[in-house]
């Protein structure tokens, strides 16, 4: 037992969708009609008369409730311990916590109860438990998915999230959640929002992130794989971090004293721990407020050039993996320390896809998370399938294009596919079959063989494009290359760039080079 359930309810017969049977849990401060949402706050729970606005959403394309979870009391920490109907833990160790707020969702997932299961992240509640569970975990832009029927922890910050073991499970409900809800105050239309510049360009700290050594080893593991993902470049995330320590002071805490604060006094059922962190935003002033605001001002304003120059930042998602007597111990202190690379997200209007990087030396996960732009949220879902070895799928009006010379990320010309909006969708090879040229420019030409190849075949990007901007980006390309049918080692058929046989010479063919950048490297 692990205390992941608050509530159970009998299965529904499935709507006709694109969820239909699909299974799952809603974190128990998500309404669900005719069941108590408690906020982990038996004292203080009703019995819902309605569905949250998302749960009619999911229910209507076919998913099944099973029931409501355990969660830190009111949304409020990062541990999974702060709740009367108990702490949880990490599937994985029972030593060690499972990660909060949403933390009975966590488990029912990465259990096997569930196929998803929704949380709600403000501070990383959603992150925080995916990386602790081996999760994908998807924090949509602020507004994108309605919070109607949420009881609210930080209204202007809090994120409805999904949780699945694989990213298309979580990209399936997450298409689903995402839909505009005009009595939400909050909410925001995704066609509002600023649409990603596309590419491949990585960010990554260019300072030690002092993460405990299980997890620093892991994260040294991580930047060694990060170029399957595109262009790896260091960035100043100083910024960013400074960020993340206003969450819980200022106008965010008198924010959640405001949701909440009034059921925190004379209540046997409150976390001691939740109710010392949130009194503090009772004495905070209107001036004390202005000031948070305007520091975060000031930092966003520091961090916004980074977004000129990536796609994405690539972060853990904690310092380290605490046990549950380690929480017991300072469980403030402890709590903080998590909240490190996931606090400023929601203050600084990002997106964020946690998923599971490479296991720790002891065999518990180790997330990694992509943080982006609100708006850049389907493109860092499409990220996190390329890590996870997932495919990304293309919708009926894109198609997909390999590249193999001067368009491949961090290369001279890669820039005519970033202004076309295409967006990096895979890593790859082709098929042994092919050979490649050096042909005029210097450029290298892809020609296939009638005979075969032996051997792995010629490194490529495959990138999505918009099919109405194929036309024009095949006008800039000069003979004797052109764009046609290219089989990938797996056998799936792209488009790429071949070059015509009259060009392939013998005496310039380079395919023992294995890719562009490996003969430019040893050229």
């Amino acid at each position: 037992m692990n205390n992941e359930w608050i509530t159970r309810v009998d299965p529904i017969e499935p709507a006709d969708g694109p969820l239909r049977g699909l299974t799952m849990a809603l974190k128990d401060n998500i309404d669900l009609a005719g069941v108590p949402t408690t906020a982990g706050d038996p004292r203080n729970s009703r019995t819902a008369e309605r569905n949250a606005f998302v749960v009619d959403q999911l229910i209507a394309a076919g998913a099944v409730p099973l029931g409501k979870t355990n969660l830190d009391q009111y949304a409020t920490g990062l541990v999974g311990t702060r709740s009367p109907y108990g702490a949880c833990h990490s599937v994985f160790s029972e030593q060690h916590v499972s990660g909060g707020s949403s933390s009975g969702s966590a488990v029912a997932v990465a259990s096997g109860q569930v196929d998803f299961a929704l949380g709600t992240d403000t501070a990383g509640s959603g992150r925080v438990p995916a990386a602790f569970n081996r999760l994908v975990g998807i924090k949509p832009s602020r507004g994108l998915v309605s919070a109607r029927g949420v009881v609210p922890a930080c209204r202007s910050l809090d994120c409805v999230t999904v949780m699945a073991r694989t990213v298309a499970t979580a990209r399936a409900a997450y298409d689903v959640m995402v839909a505009y809800d005009p009595d939400d105050a909050w909410s925001r239309r995704e066609a509002d929002l600023p649409r990603p510049r596309g590419g491949g360009v990585i960010g990554v700290p260019d300072v030690g992130l002092d993460l405990d050594p299980l997890h620093e080893a892991a994260w040294q593991e991580t930047l060694a794989e990060a170029h399957r993902l595109g262009e790896v470049v260091k960035v100043d995330v100083r910024p960013l971090l400074e960020a993340a320590e206003l969450l819980y002071s200022g106008p965010w805490l008198a924010e959640r004293w405001l949701a909440f604060g009034d059921k925190l006094d004379d209540d046997p059922a409150v976390d001691p721990t939740v109710r010392t962190i949130v009194r503090g935003g009772a004495a905070l002033t209107a001036s004390a407020a202005f000031a948070g605001f305007d520091r975060l001002a000031t930092l966003a304003r520091a961090s916004e050039h980074l977004w000129t120059q990536l796609d994405a930042l690539l972060l853990p998602v904690t310092p380290g993996h605490p046990t549950l007597a380690e929480v017991a111990a300072d469980p403030i202190g402890v709590n903080s320390r998590l909240g490190r690379f996931t606090n400023m997200v929601n203050l600084l209007d990002l997106c964020a896809v946690a998923f599971p990087g490479p296991d720790r030396a002891d065999g518990l996960p180790f997330g990694i998370q992509l943080l982006a732009p609100a708006g850049h949220d389907r493109a860092l879902i499409d990220l996190a399938a390329v890590w996870c070895g997932e495919p990304v799928p293309a919708s009926n009006t894109d198609v997909l294009l390999a590249v193999a010379g001067a368009h491949l990320s961090g290369q001279p010309l890669n820039d005519q596919l970033v202004r076309r909006g295409a967006r990096l969708a895979f890593t790859g090879r082709t098929a042994s079959s092919y050979r490649m040229f050096l042909v005029d420019g210097p450029r290298p030409g892809l020609t296939r063989t009638l005979t075969g190849a032996d051997g792995p075949g010629i490194e490529v990007e495959v990138w999505r494009m918009a099919a109405d901007e194929l036309g024009g980006f095949a006008g800039t390309i000069d003979p004797p290359l052109a764009i046609g049918p290219l089989e990938l080692s797996d056998g799936q058929q792209v488009l790429g760039f071949l070059c015509t046989a009259d060009a392939a010479d013998p005496a310039r063919d380079i395919t023992s080079a294995g890719g562009w950048r490996a003969y430019l490297a040893g050229s």
